[in-house]
């Protein structure tokens, strides 16, 4: 009785047919695996082609980032729809499935898709580019990498700061280094009882035997106010973007030397006591 239970068994259970459908889709998902190693072998190798022809063409450095980053991206999509085409599965229904499944996301994800359409707005504007310096809710510094969801900034001081672009595309940007020319404005301070004259022809001198300074528009020296305990001069000058730190400093190291060496005298908070006698 029992030899004729296993026997049927074994007639209901075909272990060769199950031992040769193991192999053939283990084969299967071994070369489905090996496409799919190779495609993102050579993905990478193509990205890094197609960044070095946007080197040469000479693209934009801003959009280079976020280009080769879509590229990325749609040519592993479409690997995964091969590999999943090569194991059996109707494309057209996982398309569809991948749809559904990207829509729901995109839900989910709302904020990151504003940032990536602001990110998006950001490359048709422009209003910065990599390498330019800005100032963005009291945060200054260059730009260094615009992604597809975020920029990158690095401040003066070297810290690195990651803004959504949402926020950059829909607030105030101060571009400070976008015109290639600025007007430096500074202020001097001399005391009461000097030579108004002499104090422009000092600073007039100072300014024109600097060659950073330009000369077109003619700078601009005047009397501004006369303040409790000093006169005040406004200086407005016309310099290269490059070189407005640099001006800055010197034209008020050099201006406070010629002061003193022409005897001109520098105020300064004094409180004047009188005593009266009983």
């Amino acid at each position: 009785m029992k030899n004729n239970e296993f026997e049927i068994l074994e007639s209901n259970f075909n272990v060769d047919k199950y031992v040769d459908l193991a192999i053939q889709y283990g084969l299967m998902l071994i070369k489905a695996a090996l496409i799919l190693i190779i495609g993102l072998w050579l993905i990478k190798r193509m990205v890094r082609a197609i960044e070095k022809v946007f080197t040469k063409a000479d693209v934009d450095e801003t959009l280079r980032p976020f280009l080769l980053t879509i590229i990325d991206v749609l040519l592993k999509v479409v690997l995964i729809i091969a590999v999943v085409g090569f194991l059996g599965v109707q494309t057209s229904s996982f398309v569809a499935v991948l749809g559904a499944a990207g829509l729901a996301v995109g839900l989910a994800l709302q904020g990151s898709l504003s940032n990536l359409a602001g990110g998006v707005i950001i490359l048709l504007l422009k209003p910065f580019k990599v390498g330019e310096a800005i100032d963005f809710n009291g945060m200054a510094g260059t730009v260094k990498e615009i992604q597809i969801f975020h920029t990158i900034i690095f401040t003066f001081d070297n810290r690195r700061i990651i803004v959504p672009n949402a926020q950059l595309a829909n607030s105030t940007i101060t571009n400070i280094t976008r015109n290639e020319i600025r007007r430096l404005d500074m202020e001097f301070s001399v005391a009461y009882g000097s030579d108004i004259d002499q104090v422009k022809a000092v600073i007039t001198e100072l300014i024109s035997n600097d060659e950073r300074f330009h000369k077109d528009p003619v700078p601009f020296i005047r009397l501004i106010k006369m303040a409790d305990s000093s006169l005040n001069f406004v200086v407005r000058v016309w310099v290269n973007t490059s070189d407005y730190w640099p001006c800055y400093f010197d034209l008020n190291e050099n201006t406070y030397k010629a002061f003193n060496q022409k005897g001109i005298s520098i105020p300064f908070p004094q409180l004047d006591v009188h005593l009266k006698q009983a």
